[in-house]
């Protein structure tokens, strides 16, 4: 591993080749570590919810870890050993009501954003002027952060998610922690509407469980849905005929979103959620044994053909409900719904505003950020 993607937006052929031999596979990591790595959906399913893998070894010196564990684990703090505690603290503000009410705002800065790409003359990249800016400024205004604050916020967040240079990863996500641990104080004087207020207000909660709950919303809130919404939008523009679809029934773009997602974002390192073995366990005839490390592949599990008829066609009517996108039962993403409002908030506007837009280049001149621990594209170029 990795496995050469050879089709930004499909699944990379070495992981289609494991697949089709089997659901649980050794391999060895980028690092020279091995792993068991873990393709079928039934599997990846059930080991998503499954007390006998936790995100901390039992041995911590013993450990292995891909590229982007060392940032998780920096990023997760408490979370991992408090898990179901913090994220009881954290589900009232993702609640269906709360997103709601956040749908406006989200509508406004997409629709200012768009209104700066109508000035531009084509082509454009999209990403430096949607996907990018957006999840930052839809975190800074659910947050509380000054719009202000956007662009260093911004910065470093992706410089903490850099993979390839770990001094660089570093100063990141200490620049973003010195800056919330700033933010935390500020809402405990001065508590506004906003999250980090409702959140800072909770019984019980310390300052350093605000600050690690803060820059885990900022980076699972910006990175991802950056990667994704660019995902979103070529698969849409790379296959015409489903991007018409929407235009002739928006009513179709809730599902298109879900099948976007379903067919995820595009990830140059491709390993997984990674888990380490708490005991020793058996799946699919294989025996993983205590502290193992082990690499749950959601993006192979969501092109399971067992699962997913034709996994690699994108299908905007098609059936999502076991997608794995977004985890599953007490491990699934707290920040589902927020992503998915942008996405369904981002594809309504584009399908009403550039119904004509279209991709410049071939799909296969498409670049993947490989120095980056979520991937996604480097540029998104298109016209109208």
């Amino acid at each position: 591993m990795p496995f050469e993607q050879t089709n930004v937006l499909r699944l990379a052929p070495g992981l289609r080749t494991l697949q089709s031999q089997g659901a649980v596979h050794r391999v060895r990591t980028a690092e020279g570590d091995e792993a068991w790595l873990v393709t079928g959906h039934a599997q990846v399913a059930q080991l998503l919810d499954d007390d006998r893998l936790g995100r901390s070894h039992p041995d911590p010196e013993a450990a292995s870890q891909d590229s982007g564990s060392a940032l998780l684990a920096s990023l997760l703090g408490d979370f991992a050993t408090d898990h179901p505690r913090l994220r009881a603290l954290l589900e009232p503000h993702f609640s269906p009501e709360r997103m709601l009410a956040l749908r406006p705002q989200v509508e406004r800065l997409t629709g200012r954003l768009l209104d700066e790409l109508a000035a531009q003359k084509p082509p454009v990249d999209l990403r430096q002027a949607l996907a990018l800016p957006l999840p930052i400024q839809v975190m800074c205004e659910w947050l509380g952060v000054p719009q202000e604050d956007k662009d260093r916020f911004g910065g470093w967040t992706q410089d903490a998610a850099n993979v390839g240079d770990p001094v660089k990863s570093k100063q990141g996500l200490g620049e973003l922690f010195g800056y919330c641990r700033q933010l935390v104080a500020d809402k405990r004087k001065d508590p506004a509407d906003d999250a980090i207020s409702r959140i800072c207000a909770t019984e019980g909660i310390t300052d350093n469980e605000v600050l690690g709950l803060t820059a885990l919303l900022l980076f699972g809130g910006y990175e991802t849905t950056v990667a994704r919404i660019g995902t979103c939008v070529s698969l849409l523009l790379a296959n015409p005929e489903q991007w018409q679809a929407l235009l002739d029934d928006p009513g179709l773009i809730p599902g298109a979103v879900e099948e976007t997602l379903r067919m995820s974002m595009p990830n140059p390192h491709n390993g997984g959620m990674p888990r380490y073995a708490l005991t020793d366990f058996e799946i699919d005839g294989v025996t993983i044994r205590t502290g193992d490390f082990v690499l749950l592949n959601i993006i192979a599990a969501n092109h399971d053909e067992t699962i997913f008829a034709d996994p690699g066609r994108i299908d905007v009517a098609r059936d999502t409900t076991d997608s794995l996108v977004f985890g599953r039962g007490a491990h699934s993403c707290v920040g589902a719904m927020l992503a998915r409002t942008q996405l369904q908030v981002v594809l309504t506007q584009l399908v009403t505003r550039f119904p004509t837009m279209r991709l410049v280049v071939g799909v296969e001149e498409l670049g993947l950020r490989h120095n980056t621990l979520i991937g996604g594209l480097i540029q998104l170029p298109v016209t109208w």
